[in-house]
């Protein structure tokens, strides 16, 4: 039998990670999952709302506005909150991640069909482009780089939001940390929830940064 006691925190960390490696991976999967399904309905709603607001621009304040409101909310309250009316469980965070993440992508969205340079929609006009195309064809292409910066805030956000989803049995890595803040000796427990979490968001964000570059069109003209 291991004394996990006399252990360094190091040794702990791997000795744990070898005795429970199966449900970390379980727990990352099932934290991502519902980071990224908050994340992709939040774009759903916000892209076309933030390129409604670029046309309606004197509405952009008020729903701007309305948005930044609900980002003053602690994390914990709006949790709290949602609970009552959808109960415990992954729904719950998923709507909070969703609820945080529309500010950045509408935001975004908003600023990037803006700065769109009103020579390039004139030209598609004169070439006979409707509506629709100058959106699809001129709009979304250019102001593309500056939505997936939106996207990209909004989900290293959203998986710091989904750690706390532990507290109303939604799981995810949240819960190994909550085990380690429980326990006598659970430092290295806390590691094995918060180096996954940490890991999670910086590849999340060094992959959608790669992204970012790869759909913004000034790139794509250098070479």
């Amino acid at each position: 039998m291991v004394d996990v006691t006399e252990m360094s925190m190091i040794q702990q960390l791997i000795y744990y990670m070898g005795q429970n490696g199966a449900y970390v991976w379980s727990q990352f999967l099932r934290h991502f999952l519902i980071s990224i399904y908050g994340v992709v309905f939040a774009s759903i709603v916000g892209i076309p709302i933030g390129f409604w607001l670029a046309r309606h621009a004197k509405m952009a304040d008020w729903a701007i506005g309305a948005a930044n409101v609900i980002q003053t909310i602690p994390s914990l309250a709006m949790l709290s909150i949602l609970m009552l009316g959808l109960g415990v469980g992954a729904d719950t965070v998923v709507m909070t991640v969703f609820l945080y993440s529309l500010l950045p992508i509408l935001k975004n969205t908003y600023a990037g069909v803006r700065n769109v340079d009103h020579s390039l929609l004139d030209a598609g006009k004169g070439m006979g482009m409707t509506r629709w195309q100058l959106t699809y064809k001129v709009e979304l292409p250019l102001a593309l780089s500056v939505i997936m910066a939106g996207i990209r805030n909004a989900l290293v956000v959203a998986i710091g939001i989904t750690a706390i989803g532990t507290f109303i049995g939604a799981g995810g890595l949240g819960d190994i940390i909550t085990r380690g803040v429980n326990a006598t000796d659970g430092g290295s427990i806390i590691l094995a929830g918060t180096i996954p979490t940490a890991f999670m968001a910086i590849i999340s964000d060094l992959f959608l940064g790669w992204l970012e570059k790869k759909v913004d069109p000034s790139n794509r003209t250098k070479k």
